[in-house]
C-alpha cells in the first residue's frame, strides 16, 4: 500500500466510522479505550498529566491530529491560549471538535507531516495517539513538522503508545490467566465474552482500528531522531502506564479503584520508569532555538 492510499484509508475510517457518534453518546472508536465506571478515576488523572505543560499560555495552541477532542480532560491544555487550532485529516472530526470548543478554536484540514504553518507558529503544541497512524518513512517528517512550527522556549507533548512495552510483555502470561477466568464467568453467567459498556467486543491495543494504518517506534528511535543539542530538549515521562487489555482483564470491583490509585501514586513517583517500560509515554520536547533550515 503507498502512502497517498494509506492517509486516505485512515481519512475514510475517521470520516465514516471512527469519529461518528453512536445511540449511547460515545464515539465509534472510543471501543479502545476501557470507559467502565472503575477505571473512570484513573483514566481522568492521566489525562489531566499533560495540563501543566501549558500554564503559560500563549496566543496560539495547536493541536495535531486533534480528533473531535474526545474527552472532557483535552480543554484544559489550551485554557490559557488565546486560540486553540484544530488540525485533523477528518472533516468529521473538525465538526464535532467546533461543537465543543466554538469561538476558542480554528480548524484545518491538514496532514500532520505536512503543516500549512508557518515555522515558529504556536505556544504550545500536543498530539495525541495520532503519529502512529502515519507511514514509517514519513513519521519523521513529522516529527520535524511539530518541531518547526513550535516557537523557541516553548513545548510540545506528544502520545504515542510504544510498539512493544516490556511492563506489559510482562504481565501477559497473568492477563490471559484472568481473561480466560473472564470468559469462564461469562459462560457460566450465560453472558457473551468480553464485551464493554456499550456492547461491543473488547479489543487489545494492539488490534488495528479497521481501516487505518498503524506503526509505532521505540524510544530509541525518539532519542536518535530527535538528539539535537542547543535545539531541543526531549524527556520522556509516563502519560498512561498500563494497556486498556491490562485494564480490562486485571481491573474490577471490589478493588480495582484502589488499585489503580496506587498505580498512579507509582507512576507520579517514577515518571521516567514508567514512560520507558510502560504502554503510553509523554513525549515533552522543549524547544530551544529554531534550527538553521527554520530559519
Amino acid at each position: 500500500m503507498n502512502e497517498p492510499e494509506i492517509k486516505q484509508n485512515v481519512r475514510e475510517f475517521y470520516d465514516q466510522i471512527g469519529w461518528k457518534k453512536e445511540s449511547d453518546g460515545y464515539y465509534q472508536n472510543a471501543r479502545y479505550e476501557d470507559l467502565r465506571p472503575v477505571s473512570a478515576e484513573y483514566i481522568h488523572r492521566c489525562h489531566l498529566r499533560i495540563t501543566p505543560y501549558f500554564s503559560d499560555g500563549g496566543k496560539f495552541f495547536l493541536d495535531a491530529g486533534s480528533g473531535p477532542v474526545q474527552y472532557p480532560e483535552y480543554l484544559t491544555y489550551s485554557m490559557n491560549f488565546e486560540k486553540r487550532v484544530c488540525a485533523d485529516i477528518s472533516i468529521t472530526a473538525l465538526i464535532e471538535a467546533r461543537k465543543k470548543i466554538g469561538a476558542h478554536g480554528l480548524f484545518v484540514v491538514a496532514d500532520i507531516a505536512n503543516l500549512p504553518f508557518t515555522a515558529g507558529a504556536f505556544d504550545g503544541i500536543v498530539s495525541l495517539h495520532t503519529l502512529h497512524h502515519l507511514p514509517l518513512d514519513e513519521q519523521e517528517k513529522a516529527w520535524m513538522d511539530l518541531i518547526r512550527v513550535l516557537a523557541p522556549k516553548r513545548t510540545a507533548v506528544v502520545v504515542n503508545g510504544w510498539t512493544e512495552s516490556k511492563m506489559m510483555k510482562k504481565w501477559q502470561p497473568m492477563m490471559e490467566k484472568m481473561e480466560k477466568i473472564g470468559r469462564l464467568i461469562a459462560r457460566i453467567r450465560g453472558k457473551e465474552l468480553k464485551k464493554d459498556q456499550k456492547g461491543k467486543r473488547a479489543v487489545s491495543d494492539t488490534a488495528q482500528a479497521t481501516g487505518t494504518f498503524v506503526q509505532k517506534l521505540d524510544a530509541s528511535w525518539i532519542r536518535s531522531k530527535l538528539d539535537m543539542p542547543g535545539i531541543l530538549s526531549v524527556d520522556i515521562r509516563c502519560w498512561r502506564s498500563v494497556s486498556v487489555r491490562w485494564l480490562r482483564a486485571l481491573i474490577h470491583q471490589p478493588f480495582g479503584r484502589l488499585a489503580l490509585r496506587i498505580l498512579f501514586r507509582n507512576e507520579e513517583k517514577r515518571p521516567e520508569f514508567y514512560g520507558e517500560y510502560g504502554q503510553y509515554p509523554l513525549i515533552i520536547i522543549k524547544k530551544i532555538a529554531h534550527s538553521e533550515t527554520e530559519k
